[in-house]
């Protein structure tokens, strides 16, 4: 079975969105990216609005199983802090009209799940995603490929079906990260 989700990284003047489907082995596809943008010239209801119905849009066409978003940290700029929770909210909203789930994960998750380390940079991120993905070039802007390595991370995260083989046939084409995570869910499920 497949897992689709939908990856969002939030902000008022670029919301990141990423689509993956994500197989019982972990092997992720990209669907679909993009970003949606709006002016600090335009009020902020308007701005809320613009990504209330690009999200709606989003969830309407690729119907995800889940949402992942990157959960708001504190930074010392407060109306970063403000217009990123209030994006936030705008597409946790939409997900909770439809009934899908929602998942809120840190930039250290994400970083560890996609890299192997929580404090890699975003160009690291962006080529393990690209690595991941199988794609022929990187997500750009930045924000969409942070929105791909939500959906990713969560996908992983979440357990999207049976175990990974670390070793064997098909385990070189597991990144070093995805080889790290799946040794660590299988010794956590030899300990239980």
């Amino acid at each position: 079975m497949t897992l689709r989700v939908l990856g969002v990284d939030p902000g008022l003047t670029r919301c990141g969105i990423g689509v993956v489907d994500v197989e019982k082995n972990r092997r992720a596809t990209m669907v679909a990216f993009g970003v949606v943008g709006t002016s600090p010239e335009e009020s902020l209801d308007q701005r809320l609005l613009v990504i209330a119905t690009s999200i709606d849009d989003w969830l309407d066409k690729y119907e995800p199983q889940v949402l992942a978003v990157e959960r708001v940290f504190s930074q010392l700029n407060v109306s970063t802090v403000m217009g990123v929770a209030q994006a936030s909210g705008v597409v946790i909203a939409a997900a909770a009209r439809r009934g899908i789930p929602v998942a809120l994960h840190t930039p250290s998750e994400v970083k560890a799940a996609v890299t192997g380390s929580g404090t890699s940079n975003k160009d690291a991120v962006t080529k393990l995603v690209t690595k991941i993905l199988r794609l022929d070039a990187p997500p750009r802007p930045a924000d969409a490929a942070d929105a791909l390595a939500l959906a990713i991370t969560h996908a992983w995260r979440a357990g999207s079906g049976a175990a990974v083989a670390t070793t064997g046939p098909g385990s070189q084409s597991l990144t070093p990260a995805q080889r790290a995570w799946a040794n660590a869910e299988a010794k956590a499920r030899r300990a239980r």
